[in-house]
């Protein structure tokens, strides 16, 4: 008979004692995966096991903590009949959290979900633990910590048993590696990967339980959490290896472990990578090792992980030409993120200034504290031109005829622009509490039913006030929510102000019918509402109705605070769900049709409206107040290859990001293309399989778009250097 520990030991960890904490059952569940999980290399000999298993029943992940699978337990009753009814026994006891989601989610905020105008909570998201903890301090200094903690707190013991638990798995895996890279090692072909081999087995003498020594042991102490952890955002990785890197002599050796890392970051999509930045005081903070991260990225031309670059007032010139260096290769890495904007937005919601010059990202391109803060990823998005929407049909989805959202009027018995802005906002602010309340229900169903003991043991605040990291242990503890859609609003907005209400043109009942219409016989209103000044272009109304509604939207957020112990955030960036939010949204003032799936460019102009040129452009984005912005708020230009490429190119892209990032802009992204290629690789896939190109918050393969993404890639306004 097999023992169920051999089939699954994530289930019988966390059923070996049901009178405990479920958190402590989690991290039992973590103990006894560890010892008897597959141990498994990458192609380039990293180490790569996950806490999964091969039955796929359970899996414990970054975003989900511990899951377990209903379909695969009954396969695994079926298979192993001998335990069936201990299966079954399983299966009625796990699984609560969809259950318990499904009845505390309202009604009108489900239907709201359901018509594409937000969503809220729903997924974990990512985040930053500090990697450093393990790699410069070891498992031994965290068991200090944890049981200095544990007197100030007795009640909370299960939680640090948990968080022991974790540590304990730490250490198993690293001994197991060590086996592992020894047999390994006597059948190695390779001189350079035998050479390797016996540097990892000799480094898991020491890590994880003792800080690392040198970059080789420093990589294995990284990747043994980092990839039991799920591969998820390396965070300011430049800095925390930064002693070991100082450590080694030879950095032909750190050159070939980066080498074997950038491969292992592609073959499992890891997130963002943070280099760079200052600390408060303005020093910078640039590191040989940042230079070295650069190269890599040039050398191997991949699209992941996402690396972001912090840049602020003393960036130093050789990391600007650098970056210049970097884009030209077309990858759309390094986005650029500016501590002088940044840290200001962090500092207005109350993260301190040496916990703000900490920052990185987390997912695409959302902003986190390293090792101090659980800030989501997107805990949820509003679609600006859905609410718009509602606004002109009182409520009521277009797309489906259905009263969805709060009656705000008649927009025909309107008698000022007024009016219909302030019906808008109403919309607006409705969706947005209704998109917060949703995710403070997730939030609040995921701190009580998925602890993450070992994500708890390398955030800063956890141990100290012994409460897991989903449930207020972290230092910081807000919340985000994006915004999609906003120029194609506030260009909407605009349109209605003047051909409605300021020239009288057209009547209100003529544009609600020519909208229900689709513009179907109205190609005279479809022409002038779709040639009316667009957000972009430096045309000041537009830009203050466009900035003063995304306003409205991030002061709304702010108060409204997260379950976890914050405030939610905003900002905007453009993901592969935003051509799906235009196909669900209905034809709009700003002549966008039914259905048609084009939405703005994250924060800039919907693409192929901007006509005024790149200085234009800025001028308009830089309305908007970006300290108020606390997520990823993305900015993208799309370069000419042949130009950019050039020395004058270089140093104009330089100068143009630098007279962004002084006006006050907080992130900048470079697309480097060819519109030819672009065009080119639509019609021919099977020639361009490697052309990268920024989407929004990433980088990713452009025939791997949709076709909506890619329309939306080609109409961008090309910069001509």
């Amino acid at each position: 008979m097999t023992d169920i520990v051999k089939i699954d030991p994530f289930l019988y960890g966390y059923f070996l004692d049901e009178t405990l904490e479920h958190g402590e059952r989690v991290g039992l569940a973590l103990l006894h995966a560890a010892k008897n999980i597959e141990i498994r290399f990458s192609r380039r000999l990293l180490p790569e096991t996950a806490f999964e298993t091969k039955y796929g029943s359970s899996n414990y992940t970054p975003s989900e903590g511990l899951r377990f699978s209903d379909e695969n337990i009954i396969k695994l009753a079926e298979k192993y009949p001998e335990h069936k009814e201990t299966f079954q026994r399983y299966i009625n006891k796990i699984n609560v959290f969809r259950d318990k989601a499904k009845r505390l989610y309202s009604e009108p905020t489900e239907a709201l979900d359901r018509s594409g105008a937000e969503w809220g909570g729903g997924w974990g998201g990512h985040s930053n633990p500090d990697y450093g903890r393990i790699i410069n301090y070891g498992t031994e200094h965290i068991r200090s910590i944890i049981a200095e903690s544990r007197a100030k707190h007795p009640d909370e013991a299960w939680f640090f048993r948990s968080c022991s638990y974790a540590l304990d798995a730490l250490d198993i895996i690293g001994e197991r590696y060590r086996e592992a890279a020894l047999e390994r090692a006597e059948s190695c072909e390779s001189p350079d990967d035998k050479s390797f081999l016996l540097r990892m087995a000799e480094a898991f003498k020491t890590v994880p339980k003792k800080p690392a020594y040198d970059f080789t042991s420093a990589m294995c102490s990284f990747m043994l959490v980092f990839a039991l952890d799920g591969s998820d955002s390396p965070g300011r990785f430049d800095q925390y290896m930064y002693p070991a890197y100082m450590k080694t002599e030879n950095k032909d050796e750190i050159a070939d472990l980066l080498d074997r890392l950038w491969d292992y970051f592609l073959d499992h999509r890891s997130w963002n990578l943070c280099i760079s930045g200052s600390n408060e005081n303005w020093n910078d903070e640039t590191n040989e090792l940042s230079y070295d991260i650069l190269a890599m990225v040039r050398k191997k031309g991949y699209q992941t992980p996402n690396l972001t670059c912090r840049v602020h007032r003393n960036t130093p010139d050789k990391l600007w030409s650098a970056i210049a260096d970097t884009l030209s290769t077309g990858t759309g890495l390094p986005a650029l993120y500016n501590d002088d904007t940044v840290c200001t937005a962090l500092e207005k919601i109350g993260i301190l200034p040496q916990d703000s010059h900490d920052y990185c990202m987390n997912g695409c391109n959302q902003i986190d504290i390293l090792g101090k803060s659980h800030m989501g990823l997107e805990d949820g998005e509003v679609v600006f031109a859905k609410c718009l929407e509602f606004a002109l049909h009182n409520g009521t989805d277009a797309m489906s005829g259905t009263k969805v959202s709060i009656e705000t009027g008649n927009p025909q018995s309107f008698e000022s622009y007024e009016e219909f802005e302030r019906a808008f906002m109403n919309q607006l602010e409705y969706v947005t509490y209704n998109s917060c309340a949703s995710a403070i229900t997730w939030q609040h169903l995921r701190g009580l039913f998925e602890p993450h003991p070992l994500r708890s043991c390398l955030i800063e605040g956890c141990l100290e006030k012994g409460r897991d990291y989903r449930n207020g242990g972290p230092l910081y503890n807000h919340g985000q929510i994006l915004a999609e859609g906003i120029a194609d609003t506030g260009d909407s907005l605009y349109a209605v102000k003047k051909l409605v209400y300021d020239e009288k043109k057209y009547t209100m009942a003529e544009l609600i019918d020519a909208l229900n219409a689709n513009f179907n016989g109205y190609a005279k209103l479809h022409r002038d509402f779709k040639s009316c000044e667009k957000f972009g272009n430096d045309i000041e109304e537009v830009d203050e109705i466009t900035a003063r509604i995304l306003n409205r939207f991030l002061t709304v957020l702010k108060r409204n605070n997260t379950y976890r112990g914050g405030v939610f955030t905003g900002g905007c960036s453009t993901y592969n769900r935003a051509a799906n939010y235009g196909r669900r949204t209905a034809a709009l003032p700003n002549g966008k049709l039914n259905g048609e799936p084009l939405l703005a460019d994250s924060i800039a102009a919907t693409p192929g409206r901007d006509k005024n040129g790149p200085t234009a452009q800025i001028k308009s984005v830089l309305r908007y107040n970006h300290t108020n912005a606390c997520s990823g708020f993305v900015f993208q230009n799309k370069f000419e290859k042949k130009l950019f490429c050039t020395d004058k190119g270089k140093a104009s892209f330089i100068a143009l990001a630098k007279a962004y990032f002084a006006g006050g802009g907080q992130q900048y992204t470079v697309t480097v293309v060819s519109p030819e290629d672009l065009i080119d690789a639509k019609n021919n896939p099977d020639n361009h399989r490697n052309l990268i190109v920024r989407v929004g918050g990433y980088s990713d393969y452009f025939v791997n778009l949709d076709e909506a993404l890619q329309d939306n890639v080609i109409e961008r306004t090309v910069i001509e250097a």
